[in-house]
Parts: C-alpha cells; structure tokens; sequence
C-alpha cells in the first residue's frame, strides 16, 4: 500500500477531501484509514473506473455491492473504533470495510492474531475478499468466515464493534448478545412500509441497549436466518 506507487492516489485523496468538507469524515483516524485502504483492490474488475465515485458498486452477479466510502466513514465515524478493537463485521462483500477497520484497530497492521471477523454467506465473495485482503497483506488482521454473519460468530464473541453491512428486518438477538458492554453497533434496519434506517446500538457497562436512528439509508437486504 505504497501510496507513491498507486496511480489512483489522487483521486483518493480527492474524494477523502471532499467527505471531510462535508462533514462526513470528523476524524483523523478515519480520514487516515480510508486515505491508507485503496478500495480499486476490492472492487469488481469492470467497475475500476468507478472506484473513486461516492456511490455503491455492484460486485460482479452477486446481487452485492461495495459500498459508497461516504457510508464507510460514517459507519466507522459511529462506531468510534479504538486501537485494539474486537470487531465483528456482518457482510465482507469485496473487503473493502473490513480493510478500513483493520487500518482503525491495528494501524500498524501488526497483530499476531485477527482483530477484525467478517462473516459472509456468498461463497463467491468470500473467495474474492480473501484474495483482496491477502494481496494487500491484511490477512492477518482480518479473518474472513464463510457463514450466516445475521447470526454473528460466536467462536471469537463477544465484540467491541459490530458493524452489519446489510438491511435486516429487525437488529438479530445474536448480534445483540454478541455485543460487550460499552460496546457499539451499527446496523441498518428496515421497517414494514420498506424503509431503512441506520441504527446506532449501545450497550451499556450493565448490559442494556438503547438505539439511536441516524438516518435514512439504503441498503441490499441480509440473508440468513435474522435476514430476509
């Protein structure tokens, strides 16, 4: 990720600029991570020409998306990730977010054992990510799992973060279990006249959960037994 050899650099970087113009990127530690994550490397080969666009990708005939870096900044903005982070992510897609939350909880991309857990049920993504990720060397932080992420993983629970990258119906009980005091999700919601919502979850020290709508979004619908 040597920034002085990646020709996109600029136009990265112009698009960083514009997000925190617009006040989407508060933060230095967001700014730096989605200015570090070139996210050409986790986009569908003929999308490439879109990859600095502020807007979803669609990954090859998945029925996925990569999503809009403006909605990455926010959903990391939100979940206030700190060095050293647990993080579960629900829907890996091409890798891109997961990337992003590797840069916020290791940023030295160090650690001898994962820090971020993606879970994602397309098989065909998960191979794709799994390239991605290891061509970038964040393999190692990163640990993509081939699964029902609606019902979170349990192996490596409980999370400081979770962050579900796809619509479900109501916030999965699992997901909400999985979830360590003072931690934080972010999760977007669809309700039954088909809006979305994106919900900030906490959980306090003594383990009860308020949410927070931040917005309306949109989002591809999650599938597993918690999705649609």
């Amino acid at each position: 990720m040597d920034n002085a050899l990646d020709p996109y650099f600029e136009k990265r970087r112009r698009l960083i600029e514009q997000l925190v113009k617009e006040g989407v990127i508060k933060s230095e530690k967001v700014k730096k991570a989605l200015l570090r994550i070139p996210r050409h490397e986790f986009v569908w080969p003929d999308q490439l020409e879109h990859a600095y666009n502020d807007i979803p990708l669609p990954l090859g005939d998945t029925n996925q998306t990569v999503s809009a870096p403006h909605m990455v900044a926010l959903m990391n903005e939100l979940l206030d990730v700190k060095e050293g982070d647990k993080i579960l992510e629900v829907g890996t897609g091409g890798g891109y977010h997961a990337a992003t939350l590797a840069v916020l909880t290791c940023p030295n991309l160090d650690s001898p054992r994962p820090l971020v857990f993606t879970v994602e049920i397309n098989h065909k993504l998960v191979e794709f990510a799994r390239r991605n990720l290891a061509r970038l060397g964040l393999d190692r932080v990163v640990k993509v799992i081939e699964g029902d992420g609606s019902k979170g993983y349990l192996e490596e629970a409980p999370y400081d973060c979770i962050s579900v990258t796809a619509a479900a119906p109501r916030i999965p009980q699992p997901l909400i279990e999985q979830l360590k005091p003072n931690g934080r999700m972010v999760i977007p919601v669809q309700s039954e006249f088909f809006e979305q919502n994106l919900l900030l979850v906490r959980k306090d020290d003594k383990g009860r959960v308020s949410t927070t709508n931040m917005g309306p979004v949109i989002f591809v619908p999650l599938r597993g037994e918690y999705g649609f």
